[in-house]
């Protein structure tokens, strides 16, 4: 079963999502676990940024689809609340008091695209791949993947990527404004802490300006909570009718 790791390297909170054999896919019980570490960074004020990144050279690839049951029925308690443990995380990674940073190798696919859009910057290897991917599943998608992507990447690579399936690298994806800066696969961790420690040499500060940040930065439009409830009714519909197909 896969496990987030948190890991503190001086002021910085290190998060590895941790589920290898899947290419790092959320279940459930990870979603929670990493909520529960967020608030455990949350309540440590020596911490000033953090950093997450996938385990093997991987981010995420999504929803670890193992724990999904065909034709199951997406609006019972049980798998309601599972898909939202994973939806709840994204939303605690976003609301972390201190600086974020995605450090993104390998690949970033619908759930993991989204994780990675949660935090306030995104360091991505050249040779990444990044895709919404849920349309290509026969999925609508879910998550508030087109508020969060929009505020980062703007209203056409959003469309691009959630309406038509693009896939793009990370030399893309940093001309388009979803990364930061790309950089060689090996520099990408480096490159992220790097950035992360500069933010976290006064930790109270830190916290004060991304609390700034967030609030004047938007996004306009509905707030990411309604986002996220307002696509899930439709992605519940996508998914039952993909599994009775």
């Amino acid at each position: 079963m896969g496990q987030v790791q948190l890991e503190r390297q001086g002021g910085i909170a290190v998060f590895t999502i941790d589920n290898v054999e899947v290419k790092n896919g959320l279940t459930p019980e990870m979603g929670l676990q990493l909520s529960g570490l967020c608030d455990e960074v949350d309540a440590d004020p020596a911490i000033g940024a953090a950093v997450v990144r996938g385990a093997g050279g991987m981010f995420c690839s999504g929803a670890d689809r193992r724990r999904w049951t065909a034709g199951a029925d997406q609006a019972e308690d049980r798998t309601y609340k599972e898909l939202g443990a994973v939806y709840t995380a994204f939303k605690r990674v976003g609301t972390l008091q201190v600086p974020t940073i995605a450090a993104v190798r390998g690949a970033a696919v619908g759930a993991g695209l989204n994780l990675a859009l949660s935090t306030d910057l995104r360091i991505v290897s050249e040779s990444a791949r990044l895709l919404a991917g849920f349309l290509r599943i026969g999925l609508h998608p879910g998550g508030g993947y087109f508020t969060i992507s929009s505020r980062t990447a703007g209203r056409e690579a959003t469309a691009a990527m959630g309406l038509f399936s693009e896939e793009i690298d990370g030399v893309r994806a940093a001309e388009i404004g979803l990364a930061w800066k790309a950089v060689p696969d090996e520099q990408v961790e480096d490159v992220a802490l790097e950035l992360a420690g500069r933010a976290a040499k006064d930790p109270e500060l830190a916290r004060e300006a991304a609390r700034s940040f967030r609030t004047e930065a938007g996004p306009p439009g509905i707030g990411w909570d309604a986002a996220l409830h307002f696509e899930r009714a439709t992605q519940m519909w996508s998914q039952r009718r993909r599994e009775t197909a």
